[in-house]
């Protein structure tokens, strides 16, 4: 047997016989729900995150996540299966190293890769003989082959000998009650047959079903085709919003009856624009690589244009429905965006919608305010730097606004109480088709 077969023959027997341990680095809405998950098994892991913060609230007991319940980490704590640390060096103690840092858009919508990098770098050091790292972090096809391994190389490890490598895929969905890590299947590739059993044996402790595929860049692949398939039917709905707007249809009706048809047909719905990690970002990734081998990538660019118009038509809708109704200029305007979070029932305000109307309001001059109740301060974003530090208005007293935006459609948010006292209400979500008697104030968006 090589090295390579040996490290694996030894990952497969610790995870058979419960003397596993893992580290998880990232930890944050993949990477957290992913260490909780091996907890819950009884599997020993290590969360690391450069946020002191982080670890510090997790070994309280505390959580940052709404989809990581406190009483998760407590029970991980609990069964002394959990620690956590920003202390990279603590990798060497671990038999696989998985990594789940963000994999953000740099200028020009170019791929930016230096979480990936800069983290594997501060690992390679620290990694144990014969440790299995695996990628997490959606990437383009070919980047763990062309920014991992070089840089376990320069740091004098043979991918495969000394470190076995795969890239499995998250496929977390925030807020999703349905379906969790112990309910979706795990796509994974390893570098060579080693680390794929490896892998097998890792992701097996957690996972319901194991897809395994036949190489890195597949992996990649089904994990940017997966959300190039969202961004581009999403783009379709947002579109015929529009269309048959103009026509006097309801386009959250249409989607509705289409969905009955039990096959050959999945509901997607409009919105005020993409956010999240994944759909906003991901397919640029591809476009980018495809650009670089020559090939056009013509419905991911055109759904990205689509998507990333739909704040600014969410402005519009609201100037337009001040003017005809109120006779008001969005200059001046007092004007209430309900929700900031990307989706509902989420504190995630990664590429946010919100964030951008927010910016657009007061760029054309209104004087505009935001509810959230899962998030109650905006804090340090890279695309909107100056809404730092602002924080969610009460609905107490409603009576000074002039207009509303429904932008992330919250469960337990007064919404009926809100139309019957701000007398403009725009609403991108299609909360208020549940009360046609009070139409007369809602603009759709």
């Amino acid at each position: 047997m090589t090295s390579g077969e040996d490290a694996a023959a030894k990952i497969v027997r610790k995870a058979a016989d419960g003397g596993l341990k893992v580290a998880v680095v990232g930890l944050g809405y993949v990477g957290l729900p992913l260490a909780l998950a091996f907890a819950a098994r009884g599997v020993n892991v290590l969360g690391l995150d450069i946020d002191p913060a982080k670890p510090k609230r997790l070994l309280a007991g505390e959580s940052y996540l709404t989809t990581a319940p406190a009483t998760a980490v407590q029970a991980a704590n609990a069964s002394g299966c959990f620690d956590a640390s920003t202390d990279m060096a603590r990798a060497n103690e671990a038999d696989a190293v998985l990594i789940a840092v963000p994999t953000p858009l740099a200028a020009g919508r170019q791929p930016d890769m230096g979480f990936v990098e800069r983290t594997v770098e501060s690992l390679a050091p620290h990694l144990a003989p014969g440790a299995l790292l695996s990628l997490e972090s959606t990437v383009y096809p070919g980047a763990t082959r062309e920014c991992v391994l070089p840089i376990l190389e320069a740091a004098g490890l043979t991918p495969g000998q000394d470190v076995l490598i795969a890239y499995a895929p998250e496929r977390e969905d925030p807020g999703n009650a349905t379906f969790g890590i112990s309910d979706i299947p795990k796509v994974l590739a390893g570098l060579d047959d080693a680390s794929l059993k490896a892998a097998e044996a890792v992701y097996g402790l957690v996972s319901p079903k194991l897809t395994p595929v036949s190489s890195l860049e597949a992996a990649e692949a089904t994990k940017i085709t997966e959300n190039v398939f969202r961004a581009v039917n999403i783009a379709l709905v947002n579109e015929l919003k529009g269309v048959y707007a103009a026509m006097g249809v309801d386009v959250f009706e249409v989607v509705d009856a289409a969905a009955t048809k039990p096959f050959g047909y999945m509901p997607f719905y409009p919105g005020p624009g993409l956010g999240g990690h994944c759909i906003p970002i991901d397919p640029f990734y591809l476009a980018w690589r495809a650009e670089a081998l020559g090939l056009p990538t013509r419905f991911v660019e055109l759904a990205g244009e689509i998507n990333a118009a739909q704040p600014a038509g969410v402005i519009t809708a609201l100037a337009e429905a001040l003017s005809q109704k109120s006779r008001m200029a969005l200059n001046g305007a007092r004007v209430l965006v309900l929700g900031v979070a990307y989706k509902k029932n989420v504190n995630d305000i990664r590429e946010s919608p919100g964030l951008e109307i927010l910016d657009l309001l007061q760029a054309r001059g209104a004087k505009a305010a935001y509810h959230d109740p899962f998030v109650p301060e905006i804090g340090k974003t890279r695309r909107h730097p100056d809404l730092a530090g602002m924080r969610s208005t009460s609905l107490d007293d409603l009576s000074h606004f002039d207009a509303a935006l429904v932008i992330a459609d919250h469960t337990d948010v007064d919404y009926r109480r809100i139309a019957e006292t701000i007398p403009i209400v725009v609403d991108s979500r299609g909360i208020y088709r549940q009360w046609p008697e009070l139409t007369p104030n809602i603009t759709r968006a």
